[in-house]
């Protein structure tokens, strides 16, 4: 009788120790690992800044990343790599022309070009999503409140690619106590009266991803008309800013490319929805703002204001 109970109790602990090693199994973290491959719409620039920090953050002792160029061969098939990272609106048409059944993560690319890659690419076998470079309206309300406190009426203008968008800005913008004004322009020949009839009604023209109007020969017409009316353009680039925007609110590739290290690290080839992007970066034109008359805060000032209305939400 003794002995079976030494027997029991013996059971009672193997059971126990197997109990816990089940346990530390499904607790720990999936060790995700595999073979990635880089396709980069440029060699430099903001592409190779993207794969430059990606390489430096991404655990290199798990992921094997095999980076191809504008000018490089891919494998027709694709299915080589675990898993195919495209950087910028040309790389992920490529991509997805690869074929094949690899997932894909597009990053560096406006939300809109995303979606009209993908309807114009058809039928895929192979699973995708996307790191947009625009940011929700929620934070480009937040960030306009923040660099211009006394704004109530914001112009925006829309063509076909961003016409589906402009209720979505309206109403989050009435939310955040602005008015959201806008005019559509599809064409060329349109732009600049839609600007000089929209200007004269608002206070700022807020400027978001749209290949249609904001098309680098555009871009000095904008402006030079905007700084006409005196009204600041509000953009989304540092490259616009420095042509002669106000300010902008955006995202470094730098920024980009850590969010998409870390939803590999944590997912592996698991793709989610796609999402805006999760950091965000301010830059101003301190000349533009003398030379329209403003005082605004600096960049760390609405940075941290955004931040802790964004965590008091």
């Amino acid at each position: 009788m003794q002995w079976h109970r030494c027997s029991g109790n013996i059971d009672a602990v193997r059971r126990f120790i197997l109990y816990f090693f089940l346990s530390l199994i499904t607790l720990s973290p999936v060790a995700w690992a595999g073979s990635i491959t880089l396709l980069l719409s440029e060699n430099s620039g903001p592409y190779g800044e993207f794969a430059s920090t990606l390489g430096e953050v991404l655990d290199s002792a798990r992921w094997k990343i095999s980076r191809i160029g504008k000018a490089d061969n891919i494998e027709p098939s694709g299915q080589r790599s675990d898993l195919v990272i495209s950087v910028g609106s040309e790389a992920f048409q490529r991509a997805l022309a690869m074929g094949g059944t690899t997932p894909i993560i597009a990053t560096l690319l406006p939300r809109q070009s995303y979606e009209k890659i993908i309807a114009q690419a058809g039928p895929q076998r192979a699973r995708f999503t996307a790191i947009y470079l625009d940011h929700p309206p929620a934070r480009q309300a937040s960030f306009l409140r923040h660099l211009l406190p006394d704004l109530k009426r914001v112009g925006m203008l829309f063509s076909s690619e961003t016409r589906g968008v402009a209720s979505q800005y309206r109403q989050t913008f009435k939310n955040a106590g602005l008015i959201l004004d806008s005019e559509d322009s599809d064409t060329p020949s349109t732009l600049l009266p839609a600007i000089n009839t929209l200007l004269p009604r608002v206070e700022a023209l807020l400027a978001i991803p749209d290949t249609t109007i904001y098309k680098r020969d555009n871009i000095k017409p904008i402006l030079v008309t905007s700084y006409r009316h005196q009204r600041p353009v509000i953009a989304f680039s540092a490259p616009f800013v420095s042509a002669g925007a106000l300010a902008a609110l955006h995202t470094t590739p730098a920024q980009i490319a850590r969010q998409t290290a870390d939803l590999i690290n944590n997912m592996g080839t698991t793709l989610p929805p796609p999402v805006p992007p999760s950091q965000f970066a301010i830059t101003i034109n301190s000349n533009v703002a003398e030379a329209l008359g403003l005082s605004i805060p600096d960049e760390a000032t609405i940075r941290r204001a955004m931040l802790a209305e964004s965590e008091a939400r």
